[in-house]
């Protein structure tokens, strides 16, 4: 296979105006954003010294996250998608303004900080499900693929340099500086998402809220694709993310100190990141149902082996080859979802999608904690990954539809005399 097949796929940055002010707003943001998600945790535990407090802060913005996704999956569905981008992302803004007002004063109040970070978590929720709605309106069929590779490495991007930044500018200047470089960057951000071209949403009734999510869910029940690529996502979230555990196993297992915890968090990331930047052949592959079933197994083996690792650099390597599947998972799963869904059911649909992606990690942290108390870390990590890989597997038998559909959004079946035909996807 020739390099050039295997570098990451950017036509979408050239051939698409739009695409590529939103990928640039996405990254000056998701940069800005990393140093506040250090910020909040700094200045909480600075304010109160309770590890409890810090967790408590995290837990109100995972929470309110959980809720404007949802919400956002029927604005999205409801709302012009670009206008929903700029209003949410120019209040984000407002709310960064004010945690650096907070962190400035001579006194800051916790109480501030709590309620900003829940707003965030709100604010977050919507603008990622009216990203990822819109996106399909963007560039072509064929480059669904590597506009999600390109927007996945943002996030890879932000979670690699951002923590550290954020870190030196803490230990400088301080943390109300994050804040405030955050807010500048989401008006860049804001200021960039204006200028893409609007896009009238599909005419569509407006349901009650309650009925809009339920006509989601029945399409995504009924719907072969859609319903096969969340439950294998769901089976990833529960079983494949033992982040829960990483301390005990780099103190136990690996015999290390603290570096060696960050090591092992930070493993998956770099595997992600080359993942993405080497993806350009995700977008050729004829049947993206098996490819999605391979790389979601290649995680859950990935983390199973790093279960078996009794030495650090191995261990790190597994932890690579985990986070390489599971990034080619999330291309993979958001090229199917954005092709195989209609424009009208887009943001409802996404939301379910980035709901799993929320719960997932707190889910499966709960998961692995639980059985490593009665089995051990190292065997926790190992079945959680054998049981990922099995039931991938097993759902991809289980749909016959899913496996055998086609980069073209078809299903490809046997006829009756063992020739290949085509048909839609229902």
């Amino acid at each position: 296979m020739r390099l050039g097949t295997l570098a990451m796929d950017l036509r979408p940055l050239r051939s698409s105006r739009d695409f590529r002010l939103m990928f640039w707003a996405r990254v000056i943001a998701l940069l800005g954003i990393s140093l506040t998600l250090v910020g909040l945790s700094v200045q909480v535990y600075q304010l109160t010294h309770s590890s409890l407090a810090v967790a408590m802060v995290n837990a109100a913005a995972g929470a309110t996250l959980l809720a404007g996704t949802l919400a956002g999956g029927i604005l999205a569905d409801r709302y012009e998608r670009r206008q929903l981008l700029v209003l949410s992302r120019s209040a984000a803004a407002v709310v960064f303004a004010a945690l650096a007002l907070n962190a400035f004063a001579d006194e800051p109040r916790l109480w501030v900080v709590y309620l900003c970070a829940a707003a965030i978590g709100v604010i977050d929720g919507i603008s990622e499900t009216a990203l990822l709605a819109i996106t399909p309106n963007l560039v072509t069929p064929d480059q669904l693929a590597a506009a999600g590779a390109l927007t996945a490495i943002t996030t890879q991007l932000g979670t690699m340099v951002g923590p550290s930044v954020g870190g030196m500018i803490i230990a400088g200047p301080g943390v109300a500086f994050c804040y405030s470089i955050t807010c500048v960057a989401t008006v860049v951000q804001v200021a960039l998402t204006v200028r893409v071209r609007r896009r009238p949403p599909t005419a569509v009734e407006h349901l009650h809220p309650i009925r809009a999510m339920r006509e989601g869910l029945s399409f995504v029940r009924r719907n072969r694709v859609i319903g096969g690529l969340l439950l294998m996502d769901v089976a990833g979230g529960l079983f494949a993310l033992p982040y829960a555990v990483f301390p005990e196993i780099g103190e136990r297992v690996l015999h290390g100190d603290p570096r060696t915890i960050g090591l092992l968090y930070s493993a998956p990331a770099v595997g992600a990141f080359l993942g993405a930047a080497f993806s350009g052949w995700v977008g050729r592959v004829r049947l993206p149902g098996r490819a999605l079933t391979g790389t979601m197994a290649l995680w859950g083996l990935g983390m199973a082996a790093f279960g078996f690792s009794r030495h650090l650099p191995l261990a790190l390597v597994f932890l690579g080859v985990a986070g390489l599947g599971m990034i080619l998972s999330e291309i993979l799963q958001r090229s199917l979802l954005q092709r195989h869904t209609p424009d009208h059911l887009m943001g409802r649909v996404s939301s379910f999608w980035l709901a799993q992606a929320t719960v997932g990690p707190a889910a499966g942290s709960v998961v692995a904690g639980g059985a490593a108390s009665v089995v051990g870390p190292s065997a926790a990590v190992v079945v959680g990954g054998l049981l990922c890989a099995c039931v991938v597997v097993l759902v991809a038998v289980a749909l016959p539809g899913f496996r055998r559909v086609t980069s073209a959004g078809v299903v490809e079946e046997e006829s009756g005399d063992g020739t290949a035909e085509d048909v839609l996807v229902r």
